[in-house]
């Protein structure tokens, strides 16, 4: 088993921050994605290559079909169509990236429900100023974000949180086998999905006019965003203490209206920045506030 250290040496803080721009830079990418691929024929791709040829090389983990059925439905057709579906017309990739990032809360939320934990202070204060940060996108509502955007991403958002506590309640020891295994409750629901509402004649038409940029926006999503993704961000906690890498993720909706903006030309105009700040500080209460309350304690205990 490692030894977890406290501090990230430069290379794992190099790897920290190559996950950070590859989660960051997915949204725009998937932007760029559905401009070819109908958004259920897009998810169902991004699991079925997921799943293979990973699945050749990584042993099902130790727990059982119906946890990895269960994850795999969550965050497939709950947080992926869900979100693919927004961001085809009803919301931009920036605005995208940080309200997906309610998942934190709802996380929180389904936790209390299961555990019967109560809500601290600390964690009521940072929902309410990323509640405030909502509220900015949608009185703002427009071609940015349509209230059935923010909606079906909120969707999305509590489809990951429900995922965050399956894998919880019964974890794996190789999350990226995890992943990877659950993709296979993922893609099928998906396909028929995708065939009922899109229908054959629009899947079969996309596919065949996808050029090169649309299978690597694909690629993309199942090996960058998830086997690359997954395997490092879990080989760093194996080797870090949470506290230490999890606040590094604050920095996926930085990146993410950062390339938007680069990238597809997506405008940031004040009311936006000042709804990412509400929603950016509630994250960071949330993640930070327990750390800087321990080093505290700490130094008045010496």
């Amino acid at each position: 088993m490692a030894v977890k250290q406290s501090t990230l040496p430069l290379s794992h803080l190099l790897l920290a921050l190559a996950v950070v721009v590859v989660w960051g830079t997915n949204f725009p990418i998937i932007k760029l994605a559905l401009a070819h691929l109908p958004p259920l024929c897009f998810a169902a791709l991004r699991f079925l290559f997921a799943f293979l040829p990973a699945a050749f090389f990584l042993k099902r983990p130790a727990v059982s079909l119906r946890v990895l059925a269960a994850y795999g439905l969550l965050i497939g057709p709950g947080q992926f169509a869900c979100l693919y579906i927004a961001m085809e017309h009803w919301i931009s990739p920036g605005l995208a990236s940080l309200v997906i990032q309610m998942q934190a809360f709802f996380t929180i939320g389904l936790s209390i429900w299961f555990t019967g934990d109560h809500l601290h202070r600390y964690q009521g204060a940072a929902l309410a100023l990323a509640a405030a940060g909502l509220a900015v996108i949608l009185v703002h509502a427009g071609g940015d974000a349509t209230p059935s955007g923010v909606a079906l991403v909120l969707v999305a958002a509590l489809s990951w949180a429900g995922g965050n506590v399956v894998a919880k309640r019964q974890p794996a020891e190789n999350m990226l086998a995890y992943v990877v295994w659950a993709s296979l409750f993922s893609f099928p629901p998906l396909i028929v999905l995708s065939l009922m509402f899109e229908g054959w004649k629009s899947v079969s038409t996309s596919l065949a006019n996808a050029d090169a940029m649309t299978w690597a926006a694909v690629l993309y999503q199942s090996f960058g965003n998830t086997l690359f993704g997954y395997a490092s961000w879990s080989f760093l906690l194996a080797r870090h203490p949470a506290a230490t890498v999890s606040p590094l993720a604050l920095l996926v909706p930085i990146v993410g209206m950062a390339t938007s903006s680069l990238l597809l030309g997506e405008a940031l105009p004040l009311w936006k920045l000042s709804a990412a700040a509400l929603v950016m500080a509630g994250l960071a209460l949330n993640v930070l506030w327990p750390l800087l309350h321990r080093v505290v304690r700490g130094a008045a205990a010496t």
